[in-house]
């Protein structure tokens, strides 16, 4: 089995109906829910929102040892008003802005919002990865 790859990212959240509005005013659909915790399918793998107390509890880790916005997340798109638009329809959704969409200097262009819990994402436009119809890195 190929050891380079990812089947659940799942995000600590302290309000999980907040989180999931959130996530759903940007057009993703939750596939399951449980008490505690939703997933959305991602397409060969999943994304979860976990109660951070409950999630902190099954990892037999204090609470306080749960952080966030020592990572970001990503979303590509094929174009740099795809990136705004994407960058808008986070903040319209209750996103904190972090960083306005603007040309980088690796060739790229994107801006990143923090979700309710401060999740960084990425909204970007890379021109050295192409993306195919469904939006996934071709």
């Amino acid at each position: 089995m190929k050891a380079n790859r990812i089947t659940l990212v799942t995000l600590a959240v302290a309000d999980l109906s907040r989180s999931r509005s959130y996530y759903e005013a940007l057009g993703w659909i939750a596939e399951e829910a449980q008490a505690g915790v939703c997933f959305f399918d991602m397409g060969g793998m999943k994304f979860g929102l976990y109660d951070k107390a409950a999630l902190a509890e099954d990892l037999g880790r204090p609470i306080e040892s749960l952080g966030t916005g020592a990572m970001t997340l990503a979303q590509n798109f094929a174009t740099e008003a795809e990136v705004d638009a994407a960058y808008e329809a986070a903040l319209a959704a209750g996103g904190t802005a972090c960083k306005p969409p603007v040309k980088v200097f690796w060739g790229g262009y994107s801006g990143t919002v923090a979700d309710p819990d401060g999740h960084v994402w990425e909204y970007a436009m890379n021109p050295f990865w192409a993306l195919d119809d469904e939006g996934k890195l071709a």
